[in-house]
């Protein structure tokens, strides 16, 4: 029995998978956005751990370092060239510089990473870790997005 639901619980991740995987590739602009919506998301819960009007949590800290360290996986190859118009805020700078766009999201992964540990560690690690991974997304907005 265990079995069985371990195997089912296997063949619905590989289904999530492969659907977001056909998604990005069909709707990069839906894909990135998503990535995106995911990304404040987390970054609101752990906004709200560091002010004091949550507690700090363990398991929601963990899922938005995991989440924001999937999101530097995937987002370089979610803005092909046929991505450029469209209902997107990415700026043309993306595709005209691209090495710099690809060393942001690089340096944005390794902050997520190199801060990790300090997050996980409790709020006074967690307000640290913050600063560092929140200046990415500032840096990373004010060079590559359009304001609203």
């Amino acid at each position: 029995m265990k079995f069985s639901a371990a195997l089912a619980a296997v063949a619905f991740a590989v289904a999530a998978l492969t659907a977001t995987v056909v998604v990005a590739q069909q709707d990069p602009i839906a894909a990135r956005q998503a990535l995106m919506k995911a990304n404040g998301r987390n970054a609101g819960a752990v906004v709200k751990m560091v002010k004091g009007e949550n507690p700090y949590d363990a398991a929601t800290v963990k899922a938005a370092f995991d989440q924001w360290d999937e999101t530097a996986d995937k987002f370089p190859s979610l803005f092909p060239d046929n991505s450029k118009d469209g209902d997107t805020r990415a700026l043309p700078v993306i595709w005209t510089e691209r090495a710099k766009f690809t060393a942001a999201v690089a340096k944005f992964k390794k902050d997520v990473d190199d801060n990790r540990a300090k997050a996980m560690s409790g709020l006074d690690g967690l307000k640290v870790a913050l600063g560092a991974v929140g200046k990415n997304c500032t840096d990373c907005h004010e060079t590559f997005r359009k304001p609203q």
